[in-house]
């Protein structure tokens, strides 16, 4: 049953399926509810994140930004225009992924620190245009946001929004982990590995570089979407530089190249600061001493570092057992 369940994607998936299922029946108040939305919804950033950094070695410092569009995308259209949320939510979408195949080409040009400056300087520039144009996003303010209807059905309540992010969350993992298994996953695991050696192979780096990059940038727009309706009201730190750290740092932390490694440092780095509530304006300073700690003494990522380990356990020969006579 362990090899099931480690070897096997669907047998993760389906682990992954029995946790969400179970886990209401220990959410015995709003606030638990709140806070497993909450993981949620960063953990599918997180997996978008990871296929970008993780498998194809790309870094990205301002995936908030992309996250910010999708929720001002949604706040704007459904309280200014009064548009249907779901088409908010899908017009959000198709801008962001547009605005990044944009910026694709010349961005992924970059690597190393001049990349990570390159999409710093991104979610930077989207940051100020949110606080900016304040007679549509409400600036500094921030802005209310319409409640989320399907066919004249409001989605409320926790145990509602619950459900909504666990099956959004399932299905983004269940898509991950079929890219990954693709020839396309493996075409971003050799660029990861070494970009001029997949050239030679054949592989067009550049058109899966880009397609990574706008998938990613898909899926934080559409995960900011919900969280704008789920929340009601969304502020400027939504695509701040702070929320893009984070992402990274739950992506390293959970494990780089590790889908269920994302929602793991997802979860742990949304419960932290749950549990850091008394010690204001320290987040900052733990959040930098766990990135550290993790490079430091686990430098492929909590699940990746903990599976190498199991395995170098199972693979140690167990010394024979002398019988009595031997004795």
């Amino acid at each position: 049953m362990t090899n099931f369940f480690t070897r096997s994607r669907h047998g993760g998936l389906l682990l992954l399926a029995l946790v969400l299922a179970i886990l209401p029946l220990f959410l015995t108040n709003a606030f638990y509810y709140d806070v497993a939305i909450r993981i949620a919804l960063n953990a599918i950033v997180v997996i978008g994140l990871n296929l970008l950094m993780g498998y194809t070695g790309q870094i990205s410092l301002g995936h908030a930004g992309f996250y910010g569009l999708g929720a001002y995308a949604s706040a704007v259209l459904t309280t200014h225009y009064g548009w249907p949320p779901l088409a908010a939510l899908a017009a959000g979408a198709v801008a962001t992924g547009l605005l990044a195949l944009l910026l694709a080409r010349p961005v992924l040009k970059l690597k190393g620190h001049t990349l990570a400056m390159a999409t710093l300087g991104l979610g930077i520039i989207i940051s100020i245009v949110i606080n900016n144009e304040t007679q549509w996003t409400g600036g500094p303010d921030g802005i209310g946001v319409s409640a989320f209807t399907v066919a004249g059905l409001e989605i409320a309540g926790e145990k509602s929004w619950y459900l909504v992010c666990a099956v959004l969350l399932l299905l983004v993992t269940w898509l991950a982990l079929n890219l990954i298994d693709s020839p396309v996953g493996r075409a971003l695991q050799a660029i990861h590995g070494s970009e001029v050696a997949a050239r030679v192979v054949g592989v067009d780096t550049t058109r899966f570089k880009v397609r990574v990059f706008v998938l990613s940038a898909v899926i934080a727009s559409i995960a900011g979407s919900i969280s704008a309706h789920y929340i009601g009201f969304i502020t400027p730190n939504l695509a701040g530089f702070f929320h893009s750290i984070e992402l990274v740092t739950m992506v390293v932390v959970g494990g780089m190249a590790s889908i269920f490694g994302s929602i793991i440092g997802a979860a742990l780095l949304t419960i932290l600061p749950q549990l850091l509530s008394s010690f204001e304006g320290w987040e900052t300073v733990v959040f930098g001493v766990i990135l550290m700690a993790t490079m430091i003494f686990m430098p492929k990522g909590l699940v990746p570092s903990l599976a190498s380990r199991s395995r170098k356990r199972a693979a140690v020969p167990k010394a024979p057992v002398k019988s009595a006579q031997e004795v």
